[in-house]
């Protein structure tokens, strides 16, 4: 089956998109094979991603505004996928995970509800394929935390090792997978890019620091650092989620005080967020038998950040997912596509754990996809060793062989 996955994160900088042959191996159907024959960025159109940006915690709109939004970036992904199909090759299915608004975490650390948007129906208009969609919901449903997503890679990929590995991304928020143990462990650590993307916007309305210019200019606060690491958020257990609805672009001021946050240099600033992010990855990793990290996402292009981390980390390796054949750029979409396959067979795209909850807390791993048009896989059935359970996939690169 290929399949087109298409995600944008938290950063807003693209929409990240991969399309990929996957089918089973013929001498062991629990090996998927993936061919990835594309992975890239696709642009948002610049008057809806600064619409979204306009509308992201701590700012408020209303719902005429985010049924505007859901239209637009159902067309934005729809012009994407129409693009990447007309370039690379059609596809049987479109999987979307569409743009997060709001992730409702209660005081208690359990998730309320979740809202990613897109109009799939516009997407299955251009494309004229079915499309699987809202792919957090049904987790949340079922009592989950709807997040982390990416386990389900992480363990087909890089479960069957034998070195317990902590799968780490770096996106708005980062997350980690443990793979390789005697269980899954998985959640979201804390800020990513996201305090530091805001920092840089507010100061000089640019998107992000690129290549750390200023932070390198800048000296870490420990005042300011042991201020931030006070965050209670950091002493949940795993499985937790959060999101930029907790770490806003007012998050800083509110944590710190308007006086002490005066007082820093932008380059100070961005430093201090800098170590903040490596510090609450490094702990979390500590927490884990991990003996290696696999890392991917947009924070993993900071050099300073991958700098602070791997001190942070030692002796514990650092690795980029290039390192291991794995698209480090392209593989949240990588991740979505595998969730649209899955759900098209009618298999979970969570992780069961010993007891029969899934990974994310929720009762049981569930289905996480809904279909658009409701009548479009009926053709895409597959056999019966199409819908048994996956414990492997193979990649193979663009340019190889399927």
């Amino acid at each position: 089956m290929r399949v087109l996955g298409m995600m944008s994160g938290t950063s807003l900088d693209g929409i990240d998109v991969a399309l990929v042959d996957v089918t089973r191996d013929s001498s062991d159907p629990s090996t998927l094979r993936g061919h990835v024959l594309h992975t890239g960025e696709e642009p948002w159109p610049a008057a809806t991603q600064d619409a979204l940006r306009g509308v992201l915690p701590p700012a408020g709109a209303d719902v005429a505004t985010w049924n505007r939004l859901h239209a637009e970036v159902g067309e934005a992904f729809a012009a994407a996928a129409s693009h990447v199909l007309a370039r690379h090759g059609g596809a049987e299915l479109v999987a979307t995970h569409g743009q997060t608004l709001h992730h409702d975490v209660r005081a208690d650390g359990s998730v309320h509800a979740t809202l990613q948007i897109g109009d799939a129906s516009r997407i299955a208009a251009a494309t004229s394929l079915p499309v699987l969609s809202d792919l957090r919901t049904a987790d949340v449903a079922a009592g989950g935390q709807g997040a982390p997503l990416a386990p389900i890679l992480d363990h087909l990929l890089l479960g069957a090792g034998g070195v317990p590995t902590a799968v780490l991304n770096i996106g708005g928020i980062s997350n980690i997978t443990l793979v390789g143990a005697e269980q899954v462990i998985a959640g979201d650590l804390g800020p990513g890019n996201a305090l530091l993307d805001a920092a840089v916007h507010a100061a000089t309305g640019r998107g992000a620091d690129l290549d750390a210019e200023l932070a390198r200019a800048g000296t870490v606060s420990t005042s300011a650092l042991e201020a931030l690491l006070r965050e209670p958020f950091y002493s949940r257990p795993l499985p937790r989620s959060t999101g930029r609805e907790h770490f806003d672009s007012a998050y800083v001021q509110r944590q710190l005080g308007a006086e002490e946050l005066a007082a820093l240099t932008l380059p100070d600033l961005l430093a201090t967020l800098v170590e903040l992010t490596a510090v609450t990855i490094a702990r979390g990793v500590r927490q884990t038998a991990a003996q290696r990290v696999v890392a991917s996402g947009g924070g993993i292009r900071n050099p300073l950040l991958r700098e602070r981390l791997a001190a942070h980390l030692a002796p514990v390796p650092l690795l980029s997912a290039d390192e291991l054949g794995i698209p480090a750029d392209g593989k949240e979409a990588l991740l979505i596509a595998l969730l649209g396959y899955l759900g098209a067979h009618g298999l979970p795209g969570t992780l069961e754990r010993p007891d029969g909850t899934a990974h994310t807390g929720a009762r049981r791993p569930v289905v996480l996809v809904a279909l658009t048009p409701p009548h479009g896989l009926r053709d895409l059935a597959g056999t019966p060793a199409d819908r048994a359970p996956a414990v492997r996939l193979l990649l193979a690169p663009p340019g190889a062989g399927a």
